[in-house]
């Protein structure tokens, strides 16, 4: 039971947003009584952090699927960037990140500093992928661009109120992070991605 309530609210959370979905809210979706609801969470704030533990697992569990594709460094950043568009798109007309930091700044912090650990990793591997692919010049100074990179991506997130937004520019910084980057070869690729994006 305590699985399905941490389910159900995530979904709750992010279509409707963290401050407006009730514990009555979340027990009527579920048919159950908010009592049930208690005895697992002793408030809201312990629901919403298992909730957005949940979301990030779930996020990096699908962003570890798609590294097991094998397409090239490239392609790989903008399948996540289409998979990040699909998962929140039913949600309301702001962003997750932006109302947690708003209404909830002690689990924001929790979750961030997880958070910015795990995309570094991830951010450094998709570099030095693109180096061996010949996509990515060879002197970059990596640490340097995964720094670049979540401090443009998280700062998008954390300031910008509307998800519509958010998402175009998170484009435009993967577009500029890609160009920094790319060799003639990457630039080609690039172009290839944005491409299928406009048709």
């Amino acid at each position: 039971m305590k699985e399905k309530i941490i389910s159900k609210a995530s979904e709750l959370f992010l279509k409707l947003g963290f401050k407006s979905v009730t514990m009555d809210d979340i027990a009527g979706e579920m048919c159950i009584s908010k009592k049930t609801i208690y005895k697992y969470f002793c408030n809201k704030e312990v629901l919403i952090e298992e909730s957005t533990t949940l979301v990030h697992r779930q996020v990096h569990e699908i962003i570890d699927t798609i590294v097991a594709k094998n397409h090239n460094a490239i392609h790989e950043n903008f399948e996540i960037r289409e998979m990040f568009c699909e998962m929140f798109k039913n949600n309301i007309d702001s962003s997750p990140i932006y109302q947690l930091k708003k209404h909830y700044p002690e689990i924001y912090h929790k979750v961030m500093t997880h958070e910015i650990e795990q995309c570094s990793q991830w951010f450094r591997e998709n570099i030095e992928k693109g180096i061996r692919e010949n996509l990515y010049r060879t002197d970059l100074n990596i640490d340097v661009y995964v720094k670049f990179y979540y401090t443009l991506i998280f700062h998008i997130n954390e300031t910008t109120i509307s998800d519509k937004e958010s998402q175009q520019l998170e484009l435009e910084a993967l577009e500029y992070h890609t160009r920094a980057m790319s060799t003639p070869l990457g630039i080609i690729e690039l172009e290839k991605q944005l491409k299928k994006i406009i048709n």
